[in-house]
């Protein structure tokens, strides 16, 4: 399986799960691995979110910002569930 093959999967999975809100809203799956894959659209939104945070506080950071507040609290969504993952033997 190539890099980015998972996350790929769970965008098209979210596009087709979610196919009728296309005809009223603008939808952009938003698939992260917990190994730190991010899908290209999910990366092509939070960049879209930053530019639009710069523009409104005239911080070049705010992507920057973004993402790393992302990739933490997809961190401690995962420290949160991997114990429950474990089996009591």
């Amino acid at each position: 399986m190539e890099t980015g093959a998972a996350a790929s999967l769970a965008a098209t999975n979210k596009t087709n799960k979610y196919s009728q809100l296309s005809t009223t809203h603008i939808f952009t799956p938003v698939a992260i691995k917990t190994a730190g894959t991010w899908h290209h659209q999910a990366i092509e939104l939070v960049q879209e979110l930053g530019m639009r945070a710069t523009i409104i506080t005239g911080d070049s950071r705010e992507t920057t910002y973004l993402f790393q507040h992302l990739s933490v609290a997809l961190q401690k969504g995962d420290a949160v569930s991997f114990p429950n993952t474990l089996t009591a033997g």
